[in-house]
């Protein structure tokens, strides 16, 4: 079971190849895949800062993820909790959710985040 980040799904859509292949073999083939709601947020932020440009909104990515059997995990409390004892390697509060999340649901994380692999609780793939 799989946690993408934010930066890999946004790859993804994009067909971008800076996607590891045996990401996106992941991606095409696993049931098992999930975004977090984190990551749906994080773009929402990011296109009003102007720090990314897509075409598509937040509902659009929402029914891609559906359409493409992305599950998309909410927000639990209990992710807060684990946040709290994270060492502090990671200091986006984004990647540290979406850390949290994967821990939390027992998901090996698909990114690129060099400092996501710097947690050993969490499974990195790409």
């Amino acid at each position: 079971m799989y946690l993408l980040d934010t930066c890999a799904f946004l790859y993804y859509l994009d067909g971008n190849q800076q996607l590891s292949d045996s990401a996106k073999k992941i991606i095409d083939s696993d049931d098992n895949v999930f975004l977090s709601q984190v990551s749906l947020w994080e773009i929402a932020v990011k296109k009003t800062i102007k720090k990314l440009v897509i075409n598509e909104s937040i509902s659009d990515l929402e029914r891609i993820c559906y359409k493409g059997g992305i599950e998309i995990i909410p927000i639990k409390n209990k992710y807060f909790d684990t946040i709290q004892i994270l060492p502090y390697i990671h200091g986006d509060p984004f990647d540290r959710l979406i850390l949290a999340t994967a821990i939390d649901e027992n998901l090996s994380l698909i990114t690129d985040d060099g400092k996501m692999i710097l947690y050993p609780d969490v499974q990195v793939i790409w």
